[in-house]
């Protein structure tokens, strides 16, 4: 648009030029060369603004094929993004299948050596309690009267109580080799004879475990509510309410499961139980509660 302007006084300069040198009693060779001179003037602006324009096009054409290579980058990058969340929803359909095996491997590792703890705190306390079983024995050979059992064993029974690690470790141990009635067995005989041990509300947990494991739903239930009432200070309350949660969805009560993975969710943050009851929520289609 400058340029046009510039063209544009350029000739009526040379306009004015010309009538004022046929008006003006100039002599005709110097209204020659003032006409020359604007006609050359006239023709460098034409240059000029031929060169300009023919600048504006190229950076037109080099602007176009920039944009077009970045809308050709936009659409690769937005089909590699959306190959890319595929895959990773695939791999979270497969993994989403083992992802409960996983965590109860996990939590399985995570209580050997809790139990590992517990054994060799208590090495001291077994070797006076064995001990003790020998003094009783000796004193059944020497004809006196024994004494009490390890474990305080009740008066009447016909021997003394087994060992409480021995109880626990062959729980822990049929459990995992899936032997779930012998495992019942020898937990509740360890909650028969060592209810208040450190180790009582696991054995209570594993009762609820082995439930779950043979799809009895409804007695893991009760199992683990025996968890969260009798032993409100156990490590294991977290995993007891999220497996109660979900084994309450098996049974189909599921109001009543959602309530119970939403206590996990605003009971314990920052924990896998936390993790896992969300990853049920959103499964169930309920929102997590709000803390």
């Amino acid at each position: 648009m400058r340029t046009r302007w510039i063209v544009y006084l350029g000739v009526a300069m040379l306009a004015g030029a010309v009538g004022g040198a046929l008006l003006a009693p100039a002599p005709v060779g110097a209204v020659a060369r003032e006409i020359i001179e604007l006609q050359r003037d006239v023709t460098l602006l034409l240059q000029g603004q031929r060169d300009l324009q023919r600048t504006v096009d190229e950076k037109h054409v080099v602007e176009k094929t920039l944009l077009d290579q970045s809308l050709d980058a936009i659409s690769k990058l937005n089909t590699a993004m959306g190959s890319m969340q595929k895959t990773v929803q695939d791999m979270q359909a497969n993994s989403g299948s083992h992802l409960d095996t996983m965590s109860t491997q996990v939590q399985g590792l995570a209580d050997n050596l809790e139990d590992v703890k517990a054994r060799l705190a208590k090495i001291n306390q077994q070797l006076a309690e064995t001990q003790s079983t020998v003094q009783s024995l000796d004193s059944k050979l020497s004809g006196g009267t024994p004494g009490p059992g390890p474990g305080g064993a009740a008066a009447g029974s016909s021997g003394p109580a087994p060992s409480a690690d021995v109880l626990y470790s062959n729980g822990l141990r049929d459990t995992t080799g899936g032997k779930y009635d012998l495992a019942r067995q020898e937990f509740q005989d360890y909650l028969r004879y060592y209810p208040t041990t450190d180790l009582a509300s696991n054995a209570q947990f594993y009762l609820g475990e082995i439930d779950y494991a043979q799809k009895q739903y409804k007695e893991a239930v009760g199992e683990y509510d025996k968890v969260i009432t009798n032993y409100p200070k156990s490590f294991k309350m977290a995993t007891a309410r999220l497996k109660k949660g979900m084994a309450l969805l098996e049974l189909g009560q599921k109001a009543s499961a959602i309530r119970e993975l939403r206590e996990v969710v605003r009971r314990y943050p920052g924990t896998e139980e936390e993790r896992r009851a969300r990853a049920k929520l959103h499964e169930v289609g309920a929102a997590p509660a709000t803390r």
